[in-house]
């Protein structure tokens, strides 16, 4: 049987990898399919020389565009991969665009579809990605969860039980088998910080920076940050249009830098004293480091970085963020411990089910 995985944002390329390394040792059939949802160097193409991801089988091209002319341009050119190789099974992951566009394309042709990282819901039908996601679990065969609380969503669903295994996080693989190669790098000298003295911040999500009248007041809400440490800002091309268009005035001391590949953005998390974030990805990051992390959104899909992590949710409310801040500063905050089977054995977990469920397909 022929498995096709299917990446297409950056997100993706840390989930796929260690499935795609165990299917190699297996001598598992595959073909690795690129979107080209994220096309940017520091967005893509470094990812997979990182990673030790095979230059994919098939790339899409697809490039930016608008939610529904993006997703449409993925399926139909997705389509022409199904027919061609004829896959037994599809891989997605995650919950971007490129997921719920070839586990559509998939579905009607009648191949199974196995979802990664399946069941986390925000409840905030706002969110792209929550529509994303949920649809994909629904037309899933196969689904792989990375926390109990996904179990349970998937089942108050009405998901069938067999279809939804707990395997763990795909990403945690990647991380635990990369951090230290990261930290060894020492990239926070690059940008002349010192380790455990300056901040990170990502942001990229439209409810976020595609409102000026939420943007703005945010960006001055860092002042609360940056008025202790230096804020080191990677800049999605998303946020970067936006600061370009709308000329917003920016907190001293915050760093605008390019996106960075994945080793470094790693090491900076690592030895960072605090992030804040509206990414999913790193939430679960800072969790398994054990770093102090804002996320600004009012919901997030992993209750687990919340109950065992080192994760809080603070919106965009200025008076949130300076208390959150405070309370890091003084040593206040609360401390993480590593979540189930986030133990870097995700991928062959998952690869396992995988054999086991081919070996009966006539």
């Amino acid at each position: 049987m022929l498995i096709c995985n299917v990446v297409g944002a950056r997100p993706n390329f840390m989930k796929i990898a260690p499935i795609v390394d165990e299917l190699q040792k297996r001598r598992m059939p595959q073909i690795l399919v690129h979107t080209g949802q994220h096309y940017d160097a520091n967005m893509s193409r470094v990812f997979f020389d990182e990673l030790g991801l095979p230059r994919p089988d098939v790339d899409l091209e697809i490039g930016s565009d608008t939610h529904a002319r993006q997703t449409a341009r993925i399926m139909m050119a997705f389509e022409d991969v199904c027919r061609e190789h004829r896959p037994g099974l599809v891989i997605v992951v995650g919950d971007v665009n490129s997921t719920l566009a070839a586990a559509l394309v998939a579905a009607k042709l009648h191949i199974p579809v196995a979802h990664v990282e399946a069941g986390l819901r925000s409840f905030d039908q706002s969110m792209p990605e929550e529509v994303n996601r949920v649809v994909a679990d629904h037309l899933s065969t196969l689904l792989f969860v990375t926390e109990q609380t996904g179990v349970d969503n998937l089942r108050r669903e009405g998901v069938a039980a067999e279809k939804i295994h707990l395997v763990g996080n795909c990403m945690a693989d990647t991380l635990l088998k990369h951090a230290a190669v990261a930290v060894e790098r020492a990239p926070w000298m690059d940008f002349g910080l010192m380790p455990g003295a300056y901040t990170l911040l990502t942001l990229h999500r439209p409810a976020n920076v595609d409102d000026r009248d939420v943007f703005e007041p945010l960006l001055a809400a860092l002042s609360s940050v940056t008025a202790r440490l230096p804020l080191l800002f990677p800049v999605h091309p998303r946020t970067r249009a936006r600061l370009d268009e709308w000329r917003l005035p920016l907190p001293a001391n915050l760093m605008l830098v390019e996106p960075l590949p994945y080793l470094a953005f790693l090491g900076l998390l690592a030895k960072a004293r605090l992030v804040l974030t509206d990414s999913g990805g790193v939430q679960q990051e800072t969790t398994m480091l054990n770093v102090p992390c804002l996320t600004l959104r009012e919901t997030t899909e992993l209750p687990v970085t919340l109950e065992s992590g080192t994760n809080r949710l603070v919106g965009t409310d200025a008076a949130k963020i300076e208390d959150s801040v405070r309370m890091i500063m003084d040593g206040a905050w609360q401390t993480g411990q590593r979540p189930p089977l986030w133990d870097g054995q995700a991928g062959a977990r998952i690869v396992d089910i995988l054999a086991a469920w081919s070996a009966g397909q006539p």
